[in-house]
């Protein structure tokens, strides 16, 4: 994983000014600033570091309607909030080290998840190509059965693209229905789709997709035919959410969205990358 190096975090954390300088700059990079009701860039400054648009008489800042506006704390804190979050550092740690409250933390981290969250949903580019598809279940050690079929467990379904990215989503069943609406929607027609031999997978054929199957009661390998790309992405998510001790279902789908972001970014600048989602707009604002 690429990461930002100590001497450019400590310029970035040395004022309150340049956090701000930092944190403004991903808000409009090459861009005029711009109203952020109606987008006009006919604006002008007033007391407070405020805007006010000429055009439609709304008055704003630099954060007004970003997920970084949601939260009462100061721009260094923010960025100390993003680094500890990228470093995987628990909520109640990241409270003492920033010296603010546990709920205060908290709602940083879930507040950067959302973001992570709207992020994805703005990303809607279909998979091609070679495609892993698989179903998995998240949840506490229980007795009783497992994999399929296991009680108190959230079914989770995953597309992997090969050499690409893997995409997953909570799913209320495992049915061919849920599956299969849920694959239309993420690869395109014509791509070749490698899985095991669960039956919910035998309508494949029938959408325009190639339709390669393994057999995990034989071998887990034949050829190209695996999917043990996306089982990694299984190993690495769990392995991660252990940590938690247990996640609310409610609050499952935000950190399953941060495993996924998490992967797929896995070779780039985590730090900047979380920066720039945490002051992109909340969807439901504009």
């Amino acid at each position: 994983m690429v990461q930002m190096n100590t001497e450019t975090f400590e310029k970035l954390i040395k004022t309150e000014n340049s956090a701000r300088l930092y944190f403004r700059k991903k808000c409009y990079k090459k861009t005029r600033i711009f109203c952020t009701r109606c987008h006009s860039t006919k604006i002008y400054r007033i007391a407070g570091k405020k805007y006010r648009c000429k055009q439609c008489k709304y008055t704003f800042h630099d954060f007004t309607n970003r997920w970084i506006n949601k939260l009462r704390c100061s721009l260094k804190t923010w960025l100390w909030l993003i680094k500890l979050f990228e470093l995987e550092v628990c909520a109640l740690r990241a409270a003492v080290q920033c010296k603010i409250s546990y709920p205060t933390a908290l709602k940083a981290y879930d507040l950067i998840r959302y973001s992570i969250l709207a992020s994805a949903h703005d990303a809607q580019e279909l998979l091609g190509g070679e495609i892993e598809i698989d179903e998995s279940y998240f949840g506490g050690r229980r007795k009783g059965k497992r994999g399929r079929g296991a009680a108190s467990k959230v079914p989770v379904f995953g597309i992997y693209e090969r050499n690409g990215i893997v995409k997953v989503e909570v799913v209320k069943d495992v049915t061919a229905r849920s599956l299969l609406d849920m694959t239309i929607k993420t690869v395109r027609r014509g791509s070749v789709i490698y899985t095991d031999r669960f039956k919910s997978y035998d309508t494949l054929m029938f959408c325009g997709y190639r339709h390669l199957r393994v057999d995990h009661g034989k071998k887990f390998v034949t050829g190209r035919v695996y999917i043990n790309g996306l089982e990694g992405f299984w190993s690495y998510a769990k392995q991660r959410l252990i940590k938690f001790h247990g996640v609310s279902k409610e609050k499952f789908p935000l950190y399953l969205k941060e495993m996924e972001f998490r992967y797929n970014n896995r070779d780039h600048d985590m730090f900047e990358l979380l920066a720039q989602n945490i002051v992109s707009f909340v969807p439901f604002l504009l």
